[in-house]
């Protein structure tokens, strides 16, 4: 059994752009994991509307 592993998940997120206004993305987080509890997010990004792969820290959250 590992005691540490790696999980990637998937889920929707409302964000909100300038230009677009508020959009509806997928954001897929990449978690470390202890005994299958995660601990500590290690990156997150969301694929924007034309297909580009971008750091969730570029756009703002949605109020």
């Amino acid at each position: 059994m590992k005691l540490i592993s790696i999980k990637r998940e998937t889920k929707p997120e409302f964000r909100f752009t300038k230009k677009m206004g508020s959009l509806s993305t997928n954001v897929t987080y990449v978690k470390k994991q202890f005994l299958k509890v995660p601990y500590k997010t290690l990156y997150k990004y969301r694929e924007t509307y034309y297909g580009e792969v971008k750091d969730c820290e570029v756009i703002n959250l949605a109020r």
